[in-house]
């Protein structure tokens, strides 16, 4: 019974920061209320018994993502834009559009045939999913690991080509 409680809890604060993130004008205050729906996310995941993507879900997307999203958001300054973007032109298409896809939605859900499973208590899922990446996984998981490597080899000669055209252009400039 509690632990319905603790999922219907995270669930709730999933949805309601999700919603405040849709409806936020104020892009940093999305940004807080995107780390609270993550954090719901992370703390369903860890009720369900997926204790390694919770952990996960907070280093990767909470660590890592969305503190690198709000310092880049707090960082930029936005240029004032003539209009503020409020009218029926924009309005009109934006509802009509998420409209439908909460019909669908609805419709998928509603249609599925959902049973409820009969499970035991949770088991730890680290172990199972540590031998799967490095035994039957482990050629895309290398290919993902040289694919990080590239790009951030790539980042480097981008960041210090610039540095150097920024030097350059300086110099002749004095």
């Amino acid at each position: 019974m509690s632990a319905d409680l603790v999922f219907y809890g995270f669930a709730l604060l999933t949805v309601v920061s999700g919603f405040m993130v849709a409806t936020r004008r104020n892009i940093v205050h999305a940004g807080f209320s995107l780390l609270f729906t993550l954090l719901g996310v992370a703390g369903l995941f860890a009720t369900l018994g997926a204790d390694f993507l919770a952990v996960t879900q907070t280093i990767v997307y909470i660590g890592g993502i969305l503190i690198l999203v709000l310092f880049a958001v707090m960082m930029t300054r936005m240029p004032e834009r003539a209009g503020d973007g409020r009218g029926f032109g924009r309005a009109v298409p934006a509802a009509a559009f998420s409209i439908g896809i909460l019909a669908l939605l609805v419709g998928v859900i509603t249609g599925a045939g959902w049973r409820l499973a009969e499970t035991g208590p949770a088991q730890p899922t680290i172990k199972s999913i540590g031998v799967e990446l490095l035994t039957n996984y482990i050629f895309p998981f290398e290919f993902a690991s040289l694919v990080l490597l590239v790009a951030m080899i790539g980042a480097a000669i981008m960041i210090r080509q610039r540095d150097e055209d920024a030097d350059a252009e300086g110099e002749e400039s004095s």
